[in-house]
């Protein structure tokens, strides 16, 4: 079996790929609201650092005239603007997830049944496929159902996932931890599965790990410490952070958890919690984009991330509007290693 590895998403970057907020059905009043959000965090990606860093080259998918008018009406001139269809902007988990196999660049494609059954979207099965031929990068397909923020990475085979997700039986009926560490490896080069138990709560992705746990270096793992009393997941962040406290990674070392504040109870226009995270953060090249809600940890999360990243400026923006979709940053965007 030929080497396989998905290189750490602190890893140098050939592009980042993301999607503009295209469907006004989907949107509704909060179109605007998200296209300004997204446009934020291009921006924030795309620029260099006072110290010389290089920021990333962003690609955009848009769908339609209207959005590809307004995609490049929005960005700037550097911002690789291409028309093509998808169902809605979370391209982390409709997208490819690009590798190394033998050093060479692939595009790993898996099934997708929209969550689980939930939702079922036009050119969400497709879009994965017109990425990796606009990136040039040969498709290795896989024939069980993975989205990409499902999983997280080190870098050096360690993968961080969650069982709600990953064991769920809307996605693949019949698979416990062996069937899935067996298929992990084969597709992914996982050489170590790390589980956790459930993610956020009203997460209806059945819990994300991109949302409650990620790498941030080798041995390295971030989490979140709830927030307040009335934080909807203070137990379940509690047990994410002793599980990790308890494990090792591929290389045998015992994991560092460094925490932040999770960003604590934030409702929708129900009143009802919705999965807000200061862990969908997306790491560039240059910079590292934390999504925030307007809550009072905001902040404090934003000093630790920056702790955490000393190489990088990190930046705090606005994501409610996309939240309204049921994720952020990580979940829209998916990096191409250089």
């Amino acid at each position: 079996m030929t080497h396989l590895i998905i290189p750490a998403e602190w890893s140098p970057h050939k592009a980042i790929w993301t999607c503009w907020p295209s469907a006004a059905d989907l949107w509704q009043e909060d179109l605007a609201s998200a296209r300004a959000e997204v446009a934020a965090m291009i921006c924030a990606l795309a620029a260099p650092t006072p110290a010389g860093k290089v920021g990333d080259v962003m690609h955009v998918l848009a769908h339609g005239e209207e959005a590809v008018a307004s995609a490049r009406a929005s960005l700037p001139s550097q911002v690789r603007v291409h028309p093509c269809g998808f169902g809605d902007i979370w391209l982390r988990d409709t997208g490819p997830i690009f590798a190394k196999r033998e050093g060479r660049a692939v595009a790993l494609r898996f099934a997708f049944n929209g969550w689980g059954g939930k939702y079922d979207l036009s050119f969400d099965d497709s879009v994965g496929d017109r990425v990796a031929e606009a990136a040039a990068t040969p498709i290795q397909r896989a024939d069980f159902i993975l989205e990409g923020g499902a999983v997280d990475h080190d870098g050096d085979g360690t993968i961080l996932t969650t069982r709600q997700c990953l064991l769920n039986p809307n996605r693949n009926p019949g698979w416990n931890e062996a069937v899935a560490e067996s298929h992990l490896q084969t597709a992914l080069g996982a050489k170590k599965v790390l589980w956790l138990g459930d993610g956020l709560a009203n997460d209806h992705t059945d819990g994300h790990v991109d949302n409650i746990a990620r790498f941030i270096g080798p041995g390295r793992v971030m989490c979140m410490a709830p927030f307040g009393e009335d934080d909807p997941n203070h137990e379940v962040l509690n047990q994410i952070a002793a599980d990790l406290r308890s494990m090792t990674d591929a290389a045998g070392r015992a994991l560092e958890v460094v925490q932040i504040p999770s960003p604590g109870l934030v409702t929708d226009e129900d009143g009802e919690a919705v999965p807000a995270s200061h862990m969908n953060f997306i790491i560039g090249n240059a910079s590292v984009v934390m999504p925030h809600y307007g809550t009072a940890s905001a902040d404090a999360a934003l000093r630790g991330l920056a702790a955490a990243f000393p190489m990088h400026r990190v930046v705090g923006i606005q994501s409610t509007a996309i939240l309204t979709g049921g994720g952020s940053f990580h979940c829209i965007t998916q990096q191409e290693p250089a």
